[in-house]
């Protein structure tokens, strides 16, 4: 047993007996921001990729832990979570719910989280607690407008089925649900996110939106867990286009990954450079991840390795973003450097990004090696 790929103790740092903080002042939790359930939410699934990690390569000690994580990530999802199905998303220290309109996007992050989370760790409550969350949660869909949560549910929906599908320790309940119902949901979301596609994409813009924003990544990975489930040729061309699109997008100079940037985002006419968001990297590698998975093509590889390089001083300065001694990222890249407070989301996309990079890359080199 080598030592664990990352340091879990930011990570840590940023969680109390509530849940994850959100934003920091340098290294320092900002106690006053309070709470997020979409970094909760993160969090859960940062443990859940972990864990399984952990587990394969029979690390007990990081396995204890990531396991104690996330059990404080989904008590605080329990406890948001309205008789609706909704998850109420803004949380002041205080542990006052914060006025608010529900929103779809945190919906979407919470159905993947604990979809990941109901089938990691079967034997055990913590299992049984996300099962009963998730499927609480998809009563919420019919209210989703927004193309982010749709890919989110999406993803969440086709992931659940073809764990159904394959694993017969799933409680039966759960999984005679998970088939009766999901197939419909992936069927329906999938095809809006197509229509999406079908309305804005022309010549030279093959893309869902006439904007290029925020979270753009989930747009391919959704499709392709879709068709990794549902075979759909149209599924998989579309992510596959939009995906290379998005690369194409998101490398600057040299060939480094260039986040498109939130001041001004992405047009037919123009890119935005800053600042720099380590979450579109995440999505990114989440994307690529997936893509290889169902293409087999090796240049998602090249894409993901330059994803986490970013993280470690690739990107258009130069400069780390992460701290590798305790596992935090600074929250962005301007034109004058980093943003040196660390919060949870930037955080979260570094782990999330790392765990995705060795599970693809140490599971390719597996593959190679039984050929």
């Amino acid at each position: 047993m080598g030592p664990f790929p990352v340091k879990l103790t930011h990570l840590r740092r940023l969680t109390d007996d509530t849940g994850m903080i959100e934003h920091c002042i340098g290294k320092i939790p900002r106690r006053k921001e309070g709470y997020s359930t979409d970094d909760n939410a993160r969090a859960l699934w940062a443990c859940v990729e972990w864990g399984r990690y952990a587990h394969r390569t029979w690390n007990n000690e990081a396995g204890e832990q990531l396991s104690d994580l996330a059990d404080t990530y989904l008590a605080f999802l329990a406890w948001v979570q309205k008789d609706d199905g909704h998850f109420h998303n803004n949380v002041a220290y205080d542990r006052q719910w914060e006025p608010e309109q529900p929103s779809d996007d945190c919906l979407g992050r919470v159905l993947w989280a604990t979809a990941t989370a109901a089938v990691w760790d079967l034997n055990r409550d913590r299992a049984r607690v996300a099962q009963r969350l998730c499927r609480n949660g998809f009563r919420a869909i019919g209210s989703i407008q927004f193309p982010r949560g749709m890919a989110h549910v999406l993803s969440a929906a086709s992931l659940l089925v073809r764990e159904a599908e394959a694993n017969p320790e799933l409680e039966q309940p759960f999984r005679d649900w998970v088939l009766h119902e999901l197939p419909t949901v992936a069927q329906q979301l999938g095809e809006r996110l197509l229509h999406q596609y079908r309305s804005h994409a022309k010549p030279g813009w093959r893309w869902f939106e006439d904007t290029m924003t925020y979270s753009n990544g989930v747009f391919p990975w959704a499709l392709f867990h879709w068709h990794e489930t549902f075979p759909s040729s149209e599924a998989k061309q579309t992510a596959k286009d939009s995906l290379d699109f998005l690369i194409e997008k998101m490398t600057g100079s040299h060939g480094v990954i260039r986040p498109i940037g939130n001041r001004g985002w992405c047009t037919p006419q123009s890119t935005s450079q800053w600042d720099q968001q380590p979450v579109e990297v995440m999505k990114l590698a989440m994307a690529c991840q997936q893509a290889y998975k169902v293409t087999g093509e090796k240049g998602y590889l090249t894409v993901l390795d330059k994803c986490r390089a970013w993280f470690h001083g690739k990107n258009d300065l130069g400069v780390p973003m992460a701290d590798a001694s305790d596992g935090s990222s600074c929250d962005g890249l301007t034109e004058n450097g980093p943003n040196r407070n660390r919060g949870a989301e930037s955080t979260l996309a570094y782990l999330i990004t790392e765990a995705i990079f060795h599970q693809t890359m140490e599971g390719d080199d597996d593959e190679c090696a039984d050929e």
